[in-house]
């Protein structure tokens, strides 16, 4: 029995290469070795199957320590306690060619569905309480008359004459370098391998048809606009019998007529006149659970803030709420009254010269209304 060589050596890395260095080396072989470039050298497919089990067992973090503790014993199916079991994780070398190179060896191989995207706008109050929505989303599905094969139910599929049912012929063309050998898509089959003789009429050979489906999807409460809902394996169908895709929902939410939304904080400004910024006052604020009364303290600065804990929106995570800031906006009057100003300009002692405001502003405002 043929001593099989160190993963590592097959590769040409170190035992201390990352995952990036191991897909760069073994991309590097895939295209030296690949059969279909050596067709008449017996000894490149070896080599190519070599560092496909190479980098299967490699690029696996497990396989890997196990690789490393006992050597090739750690990864024999053959041997007890063996974690390797070929490369059905792949599906064989063709799948790891496929998932480097974007195609195998067959272009008849099956392949996974499209992932779809759905945007759905909601409410601010959906968003806060947390809601379910029932969606119509268009996709492509199996075709239940081929069951995906495209071919009328009962009629043959014969293998390409082109391909012989590899999905890819070799060109040859000239250049200044000499003959040029290509592979490329096989035009007959459009790489499929095989050749529809009879298509079927629901789909007209495509496998595939373009259906509706309801879906009821449960929104959770504290979700913000561009959060995101993946629903596994609700995408388009897969081709030929391959994974379906994932649908990715979207969404927007409507923003609230009064309250303004950062992260799970919610702030909103409070316009209050010069009067009740010096007085004080008691007044109505919204909150996502409805109305509640802040108490405003004489002699309230413009954009001073105060903190409403707990009355922000939920965490998606955790449900835990975040706060509400009120945020002082003060309201200057236009159009006064002559006698309104003439009490302003006696409060606030005007004289033509700029004057700082400061707190004894207020307070003299407050000793003038308190004279009647």
């Amino acid at each position: 029995m043929a001593v099989k060589r160190d993963y590592y050596e097959v590769l040409g890395v170190s035992r201390e290469a990352s995952t990036d260095e191991l897909k760069r080396a073994f991309r590097k072989l895939a295209l030296e070795f690949h059969p279909d470039r050596n067709p008449d050298d017996p000894q490149a497919g070896e080599k190519f199957k070599e560092a496909g089990e190479a980098y299967q067992i490699l690029s696996d973090p497990q396989k890997r320590h196990s690789y490393d503790m006992f050597g090739h014993a750690g990864v024999d199916p053959n041997q007890a306690g063996g974690g390797f079991g070929g490369f059905e994780g792949f599906g064989g070398l063709g799948d790891i060619f496929e998932s480097f190179f974007g195609g195998g060896r067959s272009g008849a191989r099956s392949t996974r569905g499209d992932d779809l995207r759905y945007d759905l706008q909601i409410t601010f109050d959906e968003a806060f309480e947390g809601t379910e929505k029932e969606i119509n989303v268009p996709r492509l599905a199996t075709c239940e008359e081929c069951q995906g094969s495209g071919a009328q139910p009962g009629s043959k599929v014969d293998t390409c004459s082109t391909c012989g049912g590899q999905g890819r012929v070799q060109r040859q063309a000239q250049s200044v370098f000499g003959a040029v050998v290509n592979v490329v898509t096989c035009p007959t089959c459009s790489g499929e391998g095989h050749v529809v003789q009879n298509p079927c009429p629901q789909c007209r050979g495509q496998g595939r048809v373009e259906r509706h489906k309801r879906l009821r999807i449960t929104i959770p409460a504290g979700v913000d606009t561009d959060s995101q809902i993946r629903l596994t394996g609700e995408g388009a169908a897969g081709f030929r019998g391959g994974a379906p895709g994932d649908l990715y929902i979207v969404l927007r939410v409507k923003p609230h007529p009064h309250l303004r939304r950062q992260d799970q904080e919610l702030i909103f400004e409070l316009h209050v006149n010069i009067v009740q910024a010096a007085l004080g006052d008691s007044i109505e604020v919204p909150t996502a659970d409805g109305s509640v009364q802040v108490t405003i303290p004489p002699g309230t600065q413009h954009g001073q803030a105060f903190r409403l804990r707990g009355k922000g929106m939920p965490s998606v995570r955790n449900g835990r709420r975040g706060d509400q800031f009120v945020v002082v906006q003060l309201v200057v009057p236009k159009d006064l009254k002559p006698e309104q100003k003439a009490l302003l300009q006696k409060v606030g002692g005007l004289t033509g010269k700029p004057e700082k405001v400061t707190r004894g502003f207020f307070e003299r405002l407050r000793d003038a209304i308190n004279l009647d």
